[in-house]
């Protein structure tokens, strides 16, 4: 079965910087759009960056000038750079990505298991 699997959260200073990955595994046929969201403790979960496999990336304004999405599709791999973090990108991480298995005519939705962000002194 398709799976994604994200790593590279942890702890870092406010003004540090993460480099998050999430691989896709699985019988892949063809990955649309990949992307990150994020949830924190008592709200939604909130886009932060996607990728198509064609066409321009998409950023949360809260974001833009300090994340970089990036996708290696050799490697079903999508990456989140997170520079200049700041204590308000505290939150679990989430991979998304819109995959076609071998199986199926169309697209499904899929969602890592998350990986936990702290900006903190």
């Amino acid at each position: 079965q398709v799976q994604l699997v994200e790593s590279g959260g942890g702890l870092v200073q406010p003004g540090g910087s993460l480099r998050l990955s999430c691989v896709a595994s699985g019988p892949i046929l063809r990955i649309s759009t990949m992307g990150w969201y994020r949830q924190a403790p008592g709200t939604g979960r909130e886009l932060v960056a996607t990728m198509p496999s064609i066409g321009r990336t998409n950023y949360a304004d809260s974001v833009k000038g300090r994340f970089t999405i990036s996708r290696d599709n050799a490697k079903n791999t999508v990456y989140l750079q997170m520079n200049s973090l700041k204590p308000e990108d505290t939150a679990v991480y989430y991979c998304n990505a819109a995959i076609r298995q071998h199986s199926d005519n169309s697209y499904s939705d899929y969602w890592g298991q998350g990986t936990q962000v702290t900006v903190s002194a």
